[in-house]
């Protein structure tokens, strides 16, 4: 026996929980170093019928790699790189976005996704169909697989490469398994907007795409294939304060609809995978509320970790950060000279610092819930991944803002608007104010489904948000993904509880 499999101690409490902050448990715990050790883990997990839960970096916010019972299958230590051949390289699932930067680095190519969390494994990204601020432009990581090598239950190892292995309509056939597709396209109403919510498929699809998004539920990625862009030439990176919302948002579709160029599709399609996008459209669109810009006030004011945080003007009301990967077009700086103020970096090392505001954000909310639970240890913090179509985007927002003023709720909102695609966070301050954010959360759930939107557009659903999925897909849609999960994996034991109960 070459796999390792332990019995889970006290040292392994940190394999417990993900970002989530959901904690769970498991009896055995294994490191595979090699394909072979996840072939015979399985082996073992179906041979004592233990559920397995896959694991990475376990940096997501959804509880999808927290563990109910059974194997914790954690990948971290396949994380070997393979060398760039062409415009691609082969990685196993444990390596993580920045040593995949760092590997790349000086080669003259780029890997385009750009997670928040570089600390994100490329089979987490793979598992949630990460995408990022630069999704505006790039879409993604979906847009950038060619190829995956996932282990099936039934024991097979399978490549699976675009353009090879496609269904037949909605029949497929992998190896020895074969099946049929669930008819869920008319179930879902989302398709014109950024999602990483459900299965995703559809009739003649690429099978790798099958794989992508489906939060570990139908097999083991154990090697995975990207391609890579050539590096820009120059990065150009601009953050504009408005002395209102209303402005901000205006300045928002003035990016988004000019037109030296077309946005690349949401999810895959001609243009859109591991193919350059239109050149001139801005690589990112992002969104910093009021109350996320006066929360960096108070924090620069109050925290020493935050004393190099620039200090923003009382009359910025709203702010925009936006990037190009080539000369920013005339017209979008005369533009962006209607703004009270401008800040421009050029260069990735300047941009960092302008993303290091970004991030701060997210850190100081992530510092204030922690303070509050150490009064109120069960309190987190309730964030927010929905997405809406173009035309909803200002209701959406007047939505947000008039329901947290109502419910007397402290909050941020901020993220990718170019995707229509903001993250509102809410910061309870007691457990009375976190089931009122919660009801309200769902409240806004239910009008994004009726508006086509998305309940998750990048973090999954998880073992959290599974109530919202059923709301995308209602019980015919959850019935026909359970059904392709039972094809795949006949005993429930991969990443049980993810999406659905089955």
């Amino acid at each position: 026996m070459t796999a390792q499999i332990l019995d889970v101690t006290d040292d392994h409490a940190d394999y417990m929980c993900d970002e989530s902050r959901r904690v769970g448990h498991a009896e055995k715990i294994t490191f595979p170093k090699s394909i072979a050790d996840v072939r015979e883990a399985l082996q073992i997990s179906i041979e004592n019928g233990w559920p397995v839960t896959v694991q990475g970096g376990r940096t997501g916010i959804t509880g999808g790699c927290v563990p109910d019972g059974g194997l914790i299958l954690n990948l971290s230590r396949m994380n070997a790189m393979g060398g760039i051949d062409s415009d691609r390289m082969t990685i196993q699932p444990g390596a993580l976005l920045a040593d995949i930067r760092e590997t790349i680095k000086g080669s003259g190519l780029f890997f385009p996704s750009d997670l928040t969390e570089t600390t994100a494994s490329i089979g987490g990204m793979v598992a949630n169909n990460a995408s990022g601020a630069r999704s505006f432009k790039y879409g993604p990581v979906r847009n950038w697989i060619h190829a995956l090598e996932v282990v099936l239950t039934n024991g097979e190892t399978v490549r699976v490469e675009r353009g090879v292995h496609k269904a037949n309509d909605l029949d497929f056939k992998l190896g020895r398994l074969k099946g049929r597709l669930p008819d869920i396209s008319h179930l879902r109403r989302c398709d014109s907007v950024k999602s990483a919510a459900g299965y995703f498929v559809k009739p003649d699809m690429d099978l790798v795409d099958l794989f992508i998004g489906a939060e570990g539920t139908l097999g083991v990625v154990t090697e995975v294939t990207i391609n890579l862009l050539a590096e820009p030439v120059q990065l150009n990176g601009l953050t504009a304060f408005f002395a209102s919302e209303a402005e901000a948002i205006e300045f928002v579709r003035f990016l988004r609809d000019a037109g030296w160029g077309t946005r690349p599709a949401t999810g895959v399609g001609p243009g859109a995978v591991g193919q350059l996008p239109s050149a001139g459209v801005p690589i990112a669109i992002e969104f910093f509320d009021a109350q996320s810009l006066e929360l960096l006030r108070r924090m620069k004011e109050e925290n020493e970790a935050f004393a190099d945080l620039p200090a923003l003007n009382p009359e910025f009301h709203t702010a925009i950060y936006f990037e190009f990967d080539c000369d920013v077009p005339d017209v979008v700086i005369d533009k962006a000279g209607e703004a009270i103020d401008c800040w421009f970096a050029e260069g990735e090392h300047e941009i960092e610092t302008l993303k290091n505001f970004r991030h701060a954000i997210p850190e100081s909310v992530n510092m204030l819930i922690g303070e509050r639970k150490k009064t109120i240890p069960e309190l987190t913090k309730l964030g927010t991944d929905m997405s809406v179509p173009d035309g909803q985007l200002e209701n959406a927002m007047r939505m947000y803002h008039e329901g947290l003023a109502e419910a007397g709720l402290e909050y941020v909102i901020f993220g990718h608007i170019g995707n229509n695609h903001v993250h509102v966070n809410i910061m309870p301050r007691s457990m009375e104010e976190y089931e009122r954010g919660k009801a309200l959360y769902l409240e806004w759930a239910k009008q994004v489904v009726e508006w086509g939107g998305s309940v998750s557009a990048e973090h999954g659903i998880g073992k959290i948000k599974r109530d919202f999925l059923k709301l995308m897909y209602g019980d015919d849609g959850i019935e026909e993904m359970k059904r392709l999960k039972e094809c795949f994996d006949p005993m429930n034991l991969l990443n049980r509880g993810n999406l659905f109960i089955l």
